[in-house]
């Protein structure tokens, strides 16, 4: 007999920390990681980290979509075009035709609906 399925757990990410002006100086620094000798603690703090990097990346997309989406809303006088925020955004025409369009979406549904 098939084992119920589980609803998908949403972990909470670990908080991104800034690091300190002396430790981002040394390019061998990472969030300590490197001073971490037990492989487990290592394992679970660098598998927290990439969650929240994930995170963070999907969360400042979102960011990106809207003001997109904003700065080609036809209702403002001073709009730009799709070739105008890819322009500004280092995107694709096309690329940028979708965030745009994403970005609406998000605003008018709300993010991470």
């Amino acid at each position: 007999m098939a084992e119920p399925q589980q609803p998908a757990r949403r972990t909470r990410p670990a908080p991104l920390l800034f690091e300190p002006s002396e430790a981002v100086a040394d390019p061998e620094h990472f969030f300590d990681l490197e001073s971490m000798a037990d492989p487990r603690e290592l394992l679970a703090r660098s598998t927290e980290l990439a969650l929240a990097f994930r995170a963070a990346a999907d969360r400042a997309v979102e960011f990106q979509a809207m003001a997109a989406a904003q700065l080609a809303d036809p209702r403002r006088f001073d709009r730009l075009t799709p070739g105008d925020v890819a322009d500004r955004a280092g995107w694709t025409e096309d690329y940028a035709r979708k965030m745009i369009e994403f970005g609406r979406s998000l605003l008018r549904d709300g993010p991470n609906q």
